[in-house]
């Protein structure tokens, strides 16, 4: 069968259950085929074909039949189109005839091969008619407010005709619904049909007589259910309410991250699991949200023993201090893992995220391998969760779970935490699937990000693909830079509202477990450390540099400003040194290869020209440092130079700020204005890492810096450090996704 429906008050309105309902039931019946008829113009009907929650129609008949294409391609359905465009005598002469006609305001709003406005029924005089006849126009006038002129023969009714006959359909097959009057031409053609409930009175009065039109009292989907059940296209039985099922989980709370709590490595044989040798990253702090005993799933993939018998889908994380933490592992084969994380995400989304988006490599064949794994991570949350649970998501390798679990398991509260930067439109709109993506996100019922640029640059993203409504705006400041860094900003929105849902949106930068950080400086091996880092810097000012082996992060630039700092400032020499921690990428990821030796060859020109016996100005470290050691790094460092070019947070700024603050030391922080931590921590020396010379001459007012306002400096730091914490994150997102929504 067909189904041929309006939009506006037919197919999108309705309650909620009679809308999944219908969807659910077109989505999957592979009889039936669905087409969009509206008034809307191509344009307008982008954003619903970018809703997952809505099924994509077969066919969109729009601009009131003047315009014919595929749903899924977009592209226009020959001859149909054809023929409509000989009957149109073109925009720019239409409204040129009516140019000054009384009564007429052009409506705004995308339209071909027609003219669209607004007038009242006075305004449908003789001469209107006049012109209409002299340009081989139609006139529509609806709701008594629209008027349209049309190619002459041409409406909603007789494209739908004519695409049925090209189909090759039974037109005692066709179901058309509609509200308005703009949609009698579709009950004109002998289809069997329904007006929903509240349809226009002068849609009705002209439908009364005909014994093939359903009059619905009930609105929109319901409407059609049950026109579909009149009308024997389906029974009774089929359209019945499924029955509650009982969700599998009992999990309040589940948190879903593409990557597991702990390491899998295999040893004489065995899998053994260990903590994540990472100096930094947000898995540690995610853990410590769930130290105090909080109980609750995490969701991640393994590949352990992937396809074999015996794989584990549940396993502890850590009894003693998680223990109320359970994880539930997602089976990928080593092939998904390679083109999902590996390859695609890295290859795909990363640099575009992070602005490098002429780095970026888009393959079809990954994408489908991506909408795969996040299925089953869809999957594997449903039956992980609690009726009316909390589904924490997070980062942009899970971007198309909450289409996925929405349809699954509409009852869940959908949460989602970006963790990498979010970039304005023009940048993060080069990528294909862009409509896909944000239409998922629009999802969730809260989005958060690190800062308010990031969320209002997805903010102004999702205007591209679907009409947003601002709800709520919020002021930045005290908590944030507004015109003090270069990711700062004034004013931030708060809640929108897509296709009669709300969103709420926040900035939540994440905290540090700052009790972590000062059990690890109490510990032998922080301290020996310490010692041995004193000895072997002795009469030296020490710059660090943590980062990973990224492209992102500026490695290179800050190599070169160093560079020519020794260069330019001759009595630094001796006297200064530069400990760069660079951690490798995983072994399979080649495209980080050209910049490592980039890298090396910078670090080794460096040092080829400035070394002297007892002194190397660059100790350059291609691995990982465990942070038990790498506390002992920030404690002793005068200077903390972090700079990359584009960064989400920068969790290192604030394990080097809370470090000197526990030691109440005076150490500098210079950070890049592109980190999303320049717009909340007040008090670091920013500094833009597209500039050689600013980075060196930041660098060098933080070596100089007198020591009062080092001191006055970090205090302002630690002070945000310590108070924004951990704890206070990871309450604070909850707090805000479970926040009532106000009714205006």
């Amino acid at each position: 069968m067909l189904i041929a429906t309006d939009l506006d008050g037919t197919f999108l309105a309705g309650d909620t259950e009679a809308r999944q309902k219908l969807y659910q039931h077109i989505a999957t019946d592979p009889d039936i085929t669905l087409v969009f008829v509206t008034g809307r113009g191509l344009e307008a009907v982008l954003p619903i074909l970018s809703d997952p929650a809505i099924p994509v129609p077969h066919y969109v008949i729009s601009d009131v039949g003047a315009t014919v294409v595929d749903g899924r391609t977009r592209q226009a359905v020959q001859p149909l189109q054809a023929d409509i465009d000989a009957q149109w005598p073109g925009e720019q002469v239409v409204a040129e005839a009516l140019q000054g006609f009384p009564g007429l305001r052009r409506q705004e709003v995308p339209q071909q091969r027609r003219c669209s406005y607004f007038c009242e029924a006075s305004a449908l005089t003789e001469e209107l008619h006049r012109i209409a006849d002299s340009l081989g126009c139609d006139v529509l006038y609806s709701a008594d407010r629209y008027l349209d002129f049309l190619p002459r023969g041409i409406n909603k009714g007789s494209t739908l005709k004519q695409l049925v006959h090209h189909l090759g359909m039974d037109p005692q097959k066709v179901l058309v619904a509609g509200d308005t009057l703009n949609d009698l031409s579709m009950f004109e053609q002998g289809f069997k049909g329904v007006c929903v409930g509240e349809s226009e009175p002068a849609l009705l009065a002209a439908t009364t007589d005909r014994t093939r039109v359903l009059h619905s009292h009930r609105v929109g989907c319901a409407g059609i259910l049950e026109a579909l059940a009149f009308f024997r296209f389906l029974d009774h039985a089929t359209l019945a309410p499924a029955p509650d099922v009982t969700p599998c989980g009992r999990s309040e709370l589940a948190i879903v991250y593409h990557r597991l709590p702990y390491e899998e490595v295999i040893e004489n044989g065995r899998v053994m699991r260990r903590g994540h040798t990472s100096p930094n990253g947000i898995i540690p702090t995610l853990l410590s949200f769930f130290a105090d005993g909080r109980a609750g799933s995490w969701i991640a993939w393994s590949s352990t023993n992937a396809g074999e018998a015996g794989f584990e889908t549940h396993t502890d994380v850590d009894r003693v201090r998680y223990p109320g933490l359970r994880c539930a592992r997602v089976e990928l084969s080593k092939d998904d893992v390679d083109v999902f994380y590996k390859r695609f995400s890295k290859e795909a989304f990363w640099p575009t995220l992070h602005t490098f988006w002429e780095r970026a490599q888009f393959r079809e064949d990954d994408w489908q391998v991506f909408l795969k794994v996040n299925r089953l991570f869809a999957e594997r949350t449903a039956a992980e969760t609690a009726h009316g649970a909390t589904v924490w998501l997070h980062d942009y390798n899970l971007w198309m779970v909450p289409a996925a679990l929405r349809e699954l398991r509409p009852d869940l509260k959908i949460a989602f935490f970006h963790h990498t930067y979010f970039p304005s439109a023009d940048v993060f709109n080069v990528m294909p699937w862009r409509r896909d993506i944000v239409g998922s996100l629009l999802q969730c019922d809260y989005i958060g990000f690190h800062i308010p640029r990031q969320a209002e640059n997805f903010v102004d993203v999702a205007r591209g693909v679907a009409p947003v409504t601002v709800l709520e705006t919020r002021n930045c400041a005290p908590r944030f830079l507004t015109y003090g860094c270069a990711v700062g900003l004034d004013e931030m929105t708060t809640a929108i509202e897509v296709h009669g849902r709300r969103i709420g949106i926040g900035a939540h930068p994440v905290g540090l477990d700052v009790r972590r950080v000062g059990r690890l400086l109490g510990e032998p091996t922080a301290t020996r450390t310490m010692d041995r880092l004193r000895r072997e810097l002795s009469g030296q000012r020490l710059i660090l540099s943590v980062e990973r082996l990224d492209y992102t992060k500026g490695t290179l630039e800050k190599l070169i400003a160093f560079e020519q700092m020794l260069d330019q400032n001759p009595e630094l020499q001796q006297k200064v040194t530069l400990i760069a921690v660079c951690v490798p990428a995983a072994r399979e990821m080649t495209v980080y290869d050209a910049l490592k030796v980039q890298i090396e060859q910078a670090v080794g020109r460096i040092n080829g020209r400035f070394s002297r016996v007892g002194w190397t100005p660059v100790h350059f470290f291609f691995r990982p440092i465990p942070f038990e050691e790498l506390v002992a790094y920030y404690a002793i460092a005068d200077v903390m130079w972090i700079t990359p070019l584009r960064d989400g947070l920068n969790l290192v700024a604030k394990e080097y700020a809370a470090t000197q603050g526990l030691m109440q030391g005076g150490g500098v922080l210079v950070l890049s204005e592109f980190a999303g931590a320049a717009a909340e921590l007040h008090g670091a020396v920013l500094t833009n890492p597209h500039d050689p010379n600013d980075l060196r001459d930041k660098c060098l007012y933080a070596l100089n810096m007198h020591r009062a306002e080092a001191e006055s400096r970090l205090r302002e730091l630690f002070g945000i450090v310590q108070h924004n914490d951990i704890v206070r994150w990871g309450e604070e997102f909850l707090a805000a996704v479970a926040a009532p929504v106000e009714v205006a």
